[in-house]
């Protein structure tokens, strides 16, 4: 029996659910470092960051918004936040990967469904609290949707479903 050769976009989805997988499993890492992390190193790195000119003038836009960010960061559930949003994003991406990757049919519209609920989630969540990340984050969750949309398509024509 042959085996049918990969469509490119079956190879972009393969590669852009690598890629989700990467990022779910840094999320994750990413989620227990902060959960760790003491207020005082968060604070420091920020003032390094902006006193050491990375960000262009220290009283500029960006080192404004870093200075902001850190403050809300240290003093309001912003890490609370960050911890729970990173944790829960990176170990449901995770579960996607997995059950992507095993092209189990059921995971694909579960999969757009809950990454449509983390973009409309990052969008409602960056209006609040006009956050740079956030809205990057929605538009790589929206092309990951188109792909995973399309391959499920194009994975229940090739089974006759």
């Amino acid at each position: 029996m042959s085996e049918t050769k990969p469509t490119a976009t079956e190879k972009f989805f393969r590669i852009a659910i690598a890629v989700k997988g990467l990022d779910g499993a840094l999320q994750v890492v990413g989620a227990l470092i902060l959960a760790f992390v003491p207020a005082a190193t968060v604070s420091g790195f920020s003032h390094a960051v902006i006193t050491r000119d990375l960000l262009g003038d220290p009283s500029g836009t960006l080192a404004r918004h870093l200075e902001s960010a850190t403050e809300n960061f240290l003093h309001g559930d912003t890490k609370t936040f960050a911890v729970a949003y990173l944790l829960a994003h990176g170990v449901i991406k995770l579960g996607l990967v997995w059950a992507l990757a095993r092209k189990i049919v059921r995971a694909y519209p579960v999969a757009a469904l809950i990454l449509a609920a983390f973009v409309v989630y990052e969008i409602f969540r960056a209006v609040h609290t006009h956050s740079l990340a956030l809205p990057f984050f929605a538009a790589l969750d929206v092309v990951i949707i188109v792909l995973v949309l399309r391959e499920y398509r194009q994975l229940k024509r090739s089974r006759g479903a």
